[in-house]
């Protein structure tokens, strides 16, 4: 097995599955089903978060798991203890030789915009394999699909000019859910994570500051103890000196940052209209040894107890002193109170600062921001006209609060070559028999039109020739498109035991492609408020092939 083949995740395996699959794979053995040949399509019903797209992810994973897909001698002996005494012990011999190589996949691209009803994935295989691996695909889909739409959506609300950062592990579901979380934020354009395992797992930027704990650890200045005299020369590497002096860049030099700070703060204190003697000796005292700590990379936290008062002020003073020794500060963090507000006023004072002592970087400091941030609270700080560079969102995020499942179902639509059908009185579940194949139609301006689903065995739609695209069940609902471009989405990615489409994507390459899918939909289908549904239509030929099912399978019911 390739290196680049091994899961990410050890407890993806056969077993992390439903016990009715077990259940079913030994009835299907039982009643003699093993040669018979299915076809399952993965899918949903209904886009997330009051959105009308959703973007898929997952399928790296799945093909992972494929790769992966073996009973082990533990798994059988667990499985001889946990099924019923009754059960053959031939059908875990069975069981112990059950490989994936008669499974063929299609699929869409990861990272692409879908939408209802359409398969995502297409598996094809014996009855017995395809049916174990149900539940499996089905959790390695739902919660990446839906954590990579969440991230694009919060994408969308920040624009591209500020910087999104996840900061979720802790209150992800679990250590999975965490790292899934970090993942697929990143996939759908968040810029970095706080999560260190999955930056190293996956390669994404890590980001973080200090917590607020930091900050009340100290409280004044003569917890600063160390300090080395004035005038003793430092090589260069020798940065860090005591818990107060740094390395002077200019002359090579320790000095006291906290004599430093505390007269740039006597200087900042007049622009703010307040008193100095007010600000938290504590906090700057924290600051300076955040300072001296990383002077290359000094971010502070500055709400822990008065922004205003205290928090912007301590940190002006300490990123002034920072610059006279030839180090520049690179920002702020707010975890609470009016954010915009908030935001405002620091950048105000970074530019009256930056004007009043002739240093044109500190009107750029970053301002990050947190505290509970959801889609809603962005788009709310956008009609604030708020200052923020960078939002750390955590909670809202990764535990897709505003929606917990994508609900994405698999189901048997051909048996041996016969389509087969599942009836509902609720018709958004009724499936659409038979394999079928997918394409995206384009309109003159580049746009998506919609969606054609059709079965396989009908020729595929052509540029520029009219084709009759149909609601699948209501016969009222239906319209001529002529395409300006065709994209055929199921493109075949497994096949004999072996991946036909090498090399997988990087993450990285996947996000892009998130970016360049959501480019091809009209605004109107990504807004916030009220958008656009986007049209899924099935072509002439499958809307009579599913009535005629529909009519062929619904029992008749009798007056009397």
């Amino acid at each position: 097995m390739s290196k680049d083949m091994l899961t990410d995740n050890n407890l993806v395996q056969p077993l992390l599955t439903d016990l009715y699959q077990i259940n079913m794979a030994y009835a299907y053995w039982k009643a003699g089903k093993t040669d018979d040949h299915a076809v399952f399509d993965l899918f949903f019903r209904k886009n997330p978060f009051q959105g009308e797209f959703t973007i898929f992810a997952g399928l790296e994973q799945c093909i992972k798991f494929l790769d992966n897909f073996q009973y082990t001698e533990s798994d059988i002996e667990y499985l001889k203890q946990t099924l019923p005494s009754s059960i053959d012990d031939e059908f875990f011999k069975f069981l112990s030789q059950l490989n994936t190589k008669g499974i063929t996949l299609y699929a869409i691209d990861e990272g692409s915009v879908v939408f209802p009803r359409v398969p995502m994935i297409r598996v094809e295989g014996p009855l017995v394999v395809v049916q174990l691996i149900e539940t499996t695909f089905l959790t390695l889909v739902n919660f990446a699909s839906l954590m990579t739409t969440n991230a694009a959506r919060y994408r969308m609300a920040a624009g591209d000019n500020v910087s999104l950062l996840e900061f979720g592990l802790r209150r992800a579901q679990g250590p999975d859910g965490g790292l899934s979380a970090s993942k697929y934020a990143y996939m759908g354009g968040f810029d970095g994570t706080s999560n260190v395992l999955a930056g190293k797992m996956f390669d994404i930027p890590v980001k973080g500051t200090h917590a607020h704990a930091f900050i009340n650890s100290f409280t004044d200045f003569a917890e600063l103890k160390t300090k080395i005299g004035s005038g003793v020369v430092l090589d260069a590497q020798d940065i860090f000196f005591g818990s107060q002096n740094l390395l002077n860049l200019n002359t090579g030099e320790s000095e006291d940052l906290l004599e430093r700070s505390i007269e740039w703060r006597k200087k900042v204190a007049p622009l703010m209209h307040c008193n100095p003697e007010q600000a938290s000796d504590g906090e700057l005292t924290a600051l300076i040894s955040f300072a001296v700590a990383f002077p290359y990379n000094f971010v502070a936290l500055i709400d822990t107890y008065d922004v205003s008062r205290s928090g912007l002020l301590n940190f002006s003073a300490v990123a002034l002193a920072l610059n006279d020794l030839g180090y520049q500060a690179i920002g702020i963090r707010i975890d609470s109170g009016d954010l915009a507000y908030l935001s405002s006023v620091s950048r105000n004072l970074f530019i009256t600062i930056a004007k009043q002592f002739n240093l044109p970087w500190f009107a750029k400091l970053q301002i990050v921001a947190s505290n509970d941030i959801n889609e809603e609270t962005i788009w709310s700080l956008n009609d604030q006209n708020h200052k923020i560079d960078c939002f750390g969102i955590g909670t809202n995020l990764v535990t897709c609060q505003k929606q917990p499942a994508l609900g994405c179902v698999y189901k048997l639509v051909e048996l041996n070559g016969i389509p087969r059908i599942k009836l509902s009185q609720d018709a958004h579940k009724i499936t659409m028999p038979g394999k079928k194949d997918v394409y995206r139609l384009y309109g003159s301006d580049g746009y998506a039109l919609c969606d054609l689903l059709q079965r396989s065995n009908e020729d595929a739609p052509k540029v520029g020739e009219k084709v009759l695209c149909r609601h699948p069940v209501n016969q009222q609902k239906r319209a001529f498109a002529t395409p300006s471009g065709i994209e055929p989405l199921l493109k075949e990615y497994w096949k004999n035991g072996e991946l036909c489409r090498k090399p997988l994507p990087s993450l990285s390459e996947i996000r892009q492609r998130v970016r360049n899918s959501l480019k091809t939909l009209r605004q109107d289908h990504k807004r916030y408020l009220n958008p656009t549904p986007y049209k899924v239509s099935v072509s002439d030929n499958l809307y009579h092939f599913i009535n005629e099912m529909w009519l062929q399978n619904a029992p008749i019911g009798d007056l009397s």
